[in-house]
């Protein structure tokens, strides 16, 4: 893909948790900063990024953000991260979250060939999905797969998103969510607008949250769901890997052993 043909775009990655999973790994660092063959995780989505011309990066930090010291993007602070969640990082970066936008978790590793699919996307609210998911649970003794973030598709829409309710009977087409949205202008708006108007009023359970300052990526995609907002799922095919306990970052460091290392 020619970098020329894609139009202006932001990156926001949420980078403020703690790690807690992998234990020791990140007792004195930030699970985005963790080493995979040379590059930590975050240098490798920085790195990707910039090769498709995304050169405004904003990074939301909370655990040891002092740690964070990679040059050429914008760092923001999320005060309450040990009392929030993935949204509440994310909409510490909303004035950020307009035009063309990426979010991407930041404990996630993905090849050329992710990006570029996912940058090939024309529509408003757009969720990378992978249909071939399962196979990797194998590999993840120490991560269960009813944890994943799990999509639901129904006639080129997404009509469920989330960690614990969608059915894996045959029958459904069921992804799991990689950890990566592209917003056009429009649906940047959409989404900030669902969330400052629930911001105003919500109170108690939010979808698969004990509450809106708890919640996931995965519960306000099911809010605008439920709102009738049209959430594209994004089919991808590639390298990619999660990375939550020790046995992922061993995975991560295999499939990715010769993959951007330099």
């Amino acid at each position: 893909m020619d970098i020329n043909f894609i139009k202006y775009m932001r990156a926001i990655i949420l980078a403020a948790g703690s790690g807690l999973r992998l234990g020791l790994h990140t007792k004195d660092i930030p699970k985005p900063l963790l080493d995979i063959n040379g590059k930590s995780i975050l240098e490798r989505q920085i790195s990707l990024l910039k090769g498709y011309g995304i050169n405004e990066i904003f990074v939301v930090t909370g655990y040891q953000r002092e740690k964070y010291i990679l040059k050429d993007v914008e760092y923001l602070f999320n005060p309450k991260y040990s009392e929030t969640e993935q949204l509440a990082s994310m909409m510490v970066a909303r004035k950020k979250i307009c035009g063309d936008v990426l979010v991407i978790f930041g404990d996630i590793i993905f090849d050329d060939d992710i990006l570029q699919q996912v940058l090939s996307s024309n529509d408003d609210i757009a969720v990378a999905s992978d249909l071939d998911w399962e196979k990797s649970y194998e590999e993840r003794s120490d991560n269960p797969k009813h944890l994943a973030d799990k999509v639901l598709i129904e006639q080129k829409k997404v009509v469920q998103v989330s960690a614990k309710e969608i059915s894996l009977e045959p029958k459904n087409k069921v992804g799991e969510f990689l950890g990566i949205i592209k917003l056009s202008a429009d649906g940047s708006k959409i989404l900030t607008e669902k969330y400052e108007e629930l911001e105003k009023s919500h109170t108690g359970k939010f979808h698969d949250a004990v509450s809106l300052e708890k919640a996931k990526l995965v519960d306000i995609l099911q809010e605008l769901i439920d709102s009738k907002t049209k959430i594209s799922p994004l089919i991808i095919s590639g390298k990619w890997c999660e990375i939550d306990t020790p046995n992922d970052l061993e995975r991560a460091r295999k499939i990715f052993k010769n993959i951007g290392a330099k």
